[in-house]
């Protein structure tokens, strides 16, 4: 049994999630994939992975739905969550707002550097 943490990617685009696969897998971390809300909640639920990358804009389930449900379960409100979006500032002060989301451990926005999302998973799971 491995004693890598557990990384759960979702976002809808193939090309991000292999870019975020790769990185994390090449700094010792394995790694899971959802591209859509429903996936990413069962996946959540089923692997227990120590964090979630969670992209905003995804057909089938957004990632603000997701990112609810996940905050609003039992199984799952425990995994920090860092939010990857190439959507505008404003949807972080929306999500700032809004009184039935927590705001996530983080908030990148795309393009992503690296440094800073390594750095940032490292703060939040080691």
């Amino acid at each position: 049994m491995s004693d890598k943490k557990k990384i759960l990617v979702v976002d809808d685009e193939p090309d991000m999630v292999t870019w975020l696969v790769t990185i994390f897998e090449d700094n010792g971390y394995d790694t899971i994939s959802a591209e859509n809300g429903v996936e990413a909640f069962d996946k959540a639920k089923l692997e227990q992975p120590a964090l979630i990358t969670l992209d905003i804009s995804m057909d089938r389930e957004s990632g603000l739905k997701a990112l609810r449900n996940l905050q609003e379960s039992n199984e799952t409100s425990n995994i920090p969550i860092i939010i990857i979006t190439g959507v505008s500032v404003d949807l972080k002060r929306f999500i700032e707002r809004n009184k039935k989301l927590k705001f996530p451990e983080a908030f990148l926005e795309k393009p992503i550097d690296k440094d800073e999302l390594l750095s940032t998973t490292a703060r939040l799971i080691g």
